[in-house]
Formats: C-alpha cells, sequence, structure tokens
C-alpha cells in the first residue's frame, strides 16, 4: 500500500484518519500474466491502482484485437465507460505481465466520496488527468503522423519493453508491417 499512499499524498492534502478511512476500503489482488481483469460484456465495479505490471485495454475486431489504452505502475483507472453508466464494457482488459493492483469497489469508492470530503478531490485530479491524456491521445492521431506517434513512444520505454510489436502497432493505429518499416527507418 506504500506506494498507493505516496500516489494519493501527491495528488492530494489528507490527513492521517481520512487516509485510514481509504485505506480501509482497499484491497490487494495480485494477477498473473494473461489474466483477464475484465471480460467483454461484463460490467466494471472496480477502481485499480497498479502497484507492479500493467494491463492491456483491448476490444475484438473483425480480424484481430486492438489494443486501445495500457496502463503500468502507478496509474489509478477504471473502465469509466461500463462502471459509470453500469453497462456491460466493450473491451476485454488483460495483465500484460504478473500485476499487482490495489482495488477499490464502486460502493467503497461511493462511501469514500460520501464520507471523505478530499476525496472528492482526488476524483477530479484523476479524471482531469485522464482526460487529458485520452484528449492527446486523439490529437495525436489526427496531427501525427505514424512515424511520429511512434517517435512518442520511445519516450515511454516501459512500452516499448513490455508489449510485443503486433499490440504496439494496434496503438499507433498502423499495422505491424508499416510498423517494422518505420522502426528500420529510424535505426
Amino acid at each position: 500500500m506504500e506506494n498507493f499512499v505516496k500516489f494519493i499524498r501527491k495528488t492530494i492534502s489528507i490527513d492521517e484518519s481520512e487516509l485510514n478511512i481509504v485505506l480501509s476500503r482497499c484491497r490487494k489482488k495480485s494477477v498473473r500474466k494473461g489474466t483477464l481483469v475484465l471480460k467483454k460484456g461484463q460490467i466494471a465495479s472496480q477502481y485499480f491502482f497498479i502497484v507492479a505490471g500493467g494491463l492491456r485495454f483491448f476490444y475484438e475486431g473483425l480480424t484481430s484485437e486492438n489494443t486501445t489504452w495500457i496502463v503500468f505502475k502507478n496509474e489509478f483507472f477504471t473502465e469509466i465507460s461500463s462502471l459509470n453508466p453500469q453497462k456491460p464494457t466493450r473491451f476485454n482488459i488483460i495483465a500484460i505481465e504478473d500485476t499487482d493492483l490495489i482495488i477499490i469497489d464502486k460502493k467503497d469508492m461511493d462511501f469514500l466520496y460520501g464520507h471523505v470530503p478530499v476525496w472528492h478531490e482526488f476524483g477530479r485530479k484523476i479524471w482531469e488527468e485522464t482526460t487529458v491524456r485520452m484528449i492527446d491521445q486523439i490529437l495525436k492521431f489526427q496531427t501525427l503522423t505514424a512515424e511520429e506517434r511512434y517517435l512518442e513512444f520511445i519516450n515511454t520505454p516501459e512500452i516499448l519493453q513490455k508489449i510485443p510489436v503486433k499490440q504496439l502497432a494496434s496503438v499507433l493505429g498502423i499495422t505491424p508491417n508499416a510498423l517494422s518499416r518505420i522502426r528500420k527507418n529510424i535505426r
């Protein structure tokens, strides 16, 4: 929980008693590489903080899996398009390596919003940061070439080291062959 406590304290100013209430609503879980954390058709009911490891969001297209999002250590997230409206998810979320999580169930998050006033600020800051990240990703798809998008990913070596070329190509919105040509041209 130490990493999560640091993350919380970096995000908001919280006193010890409020922090203890938050931590009382959290639980740890370890998942093995290849384990589905959320399966298409399920309704999301949890928030996650990654202590170690990584997860991949993907959906099944007509001919292949399409990776849309990858999250790593020290990220807090949920599948909001399922959790908030309580609709079946369109995504699968799978561990790309052995992963340690802190989990807060939706009912516990709702409790925290109702009983820990500063927790609203935590939620607001998390969603603002997530929204900025999503807007940046959309703008990159609309304004950058595939090669420029790849060069952006080089700044995140964790992604390059932990996901196969096929999945990286999917995140970039290109074919594996196109990614191979880009990588060859950059070397």
